[in-house]
């Protein structure tokens, strides 16, 4: 039978390489090409979080004791978890994904699930996206279901695309082991090779009733159908969040308030930018800062009407920034929206139309050529002046 790909959706599975250690080398050009653990204190009894490949080729993995990895790879660079700026990494690949399909299903911080039209095509345009723009490897799978796109991923990586088809499982899949599925893992794989069952062809070819006395009846139909490339899962879609923030730590602390007021309008810039993307409107507007002796507060306005504009969030944040922002210095500064609706303000106001012109504009040059490629001016000035 003749299969149509083009009937149905293609599912991607998109996934970060190495991603904790990639954001690492990305940001500290003196760490590219070496080999980083990111992880706790060895003298600590600290685990490795993640590697990257350079220390992989040494037998480095994730979860491994950090002084085991250290005494397989002693020249590696070790670095502590910075989750505050993965967070942000994942967020931002995330937005490049929604605007090639809205229809996403978040796995972990550095993997999702998307169903798209044209896969391949589509997943080679959503690489060179987070390579251009974030400068982060990305491989994904292509299939027609979850399964193989999560098989098909694995094969490319790192930092390809690959697809699979159902058509394709006897000549791609059933020679490889039997831990390429998910589901089999160190256990169930000595079973299954305690009982002659090698490859996933091996798996394929034996009875029900045999998995079932070597597995139970659930596992043994689930990886029976894993082995023929069959799975009905559907994406979970992402539910609409409650809020979006943007923040930042300054690496040192801050007494400039004009400093403090140009990064607000950077982030709320961002937060806007964010809400357009997402089509929502924001009714609750929060000020995050943070002073040197560590001491955080959070104040928060509800507006008369949502909102969705820079102008907007940035003047509420500045007036509670004002209200609000004591002696510096300070050490972070955040705003966070909340109270998000879905659906279009519109305004009759000429001002207003003429600034949502405006910012249409700028959002799709942003989206053509990426995120920073837009600034106002007193952005550029005031940043020269620091």
């Amino acid at each position: 039978m003749v299969v149509n790909r083009d009937d149905q959706p293609h599912i991607l599975l998109c996934d970060l390489d190495a991603f904790f250690a990639s954001v690492e080398q990305r940001d500290n050009p003196r760490f590219q090409g070496k080999p980083v653990i990111v992880g706790g204190d060895p003298d600590a009894r600290g685990v490795v979080s993640t590697c990257s490949y350079e220390a992989r080729e040494h037998g480095v993995r994730s979860a491994m004791p950090m002084r085991r990895a250290l005494k397989l790879c002693p020249e590696a660079i070790v670095l502590p978890v910075d989750m505050h700026r993965y967070k942000a990494a994942s967020r931002h690949v995330l937005e490049i994904y929604e605007r090639f399909t809205p229809d996403i299903e978040p796995v972990s911080i550095d993997e999702a699930y998307l169903a798209v039209r044209d896969g391949y095509e589509t997943a080679k345009k959503i690489r060179r996206a987070v390579r251009e723009e974030l400068s982060l490897p990305l491989t994904i799978g292509v299939s027609a279901n979850k399964l193989l796109a999560k098989i098909a991923c694995k094969l490319a990586k790192p930092d390809n695309e690959k697809d699979i088809w159902p058509e394709e499982v006897p000549a791609m899949i059933w020679p490889l082991p039997v831990s390429i599925l998910p589901g089999v893992g160190p256990a169930t794989g000595r079973k299954l090779r305690q009982n002659g069952i090698i490859t996933v062809g091996d798996l394929a070819s034996a009875s029900l009733s045999a998995l079932e006395n070597i597995l139970g009846h659930k596992a043994a139909l689930m990886l029976k159908d894993y082995a023929n490339g069959c799975d009905d899962r559907k994406l979970v879609l992402s539910h609409t969040p409650k809020t979006l923030s943007e923040e930042i730590t300054f690496p040192q602390d801050v007494y400039d308030r004009e400093y403090m007021l140009v990064t607000l309008l950077e982030l709320a810039e961002e937060l806007g930018y964010r809400l357009r993307l997402r089509g929502f409107f924001a009714r609750n507007i929060s000020l995050k800062l943070r002073f040197a002796d560590f001491k955080t507060i959070t104040r928060t306005v509800t507006l008369p009407k949502p909102t969705d504009s820079d102008g907007e969030i940035f003047a509420y944040a500045r007036d509670l920034f004002i209200r609000y922002c004591g002696r510096p210095p300070w050490r972070l500064l955040g705003i966070r929206v909340s109270a998000l609706d879905e659906g279009s303000q519109l305004s009759l106001i000429p001002d207003h139309e003429k600034e949502r012109r405006i910012t249409q504009t700028l959002d799709r040059l942003r989206e053509k050529f990426g995120r920073k490629i837009v600034f106002k001016a007193k952005r550029l000035v005031q940043k020269k002046e620091q």
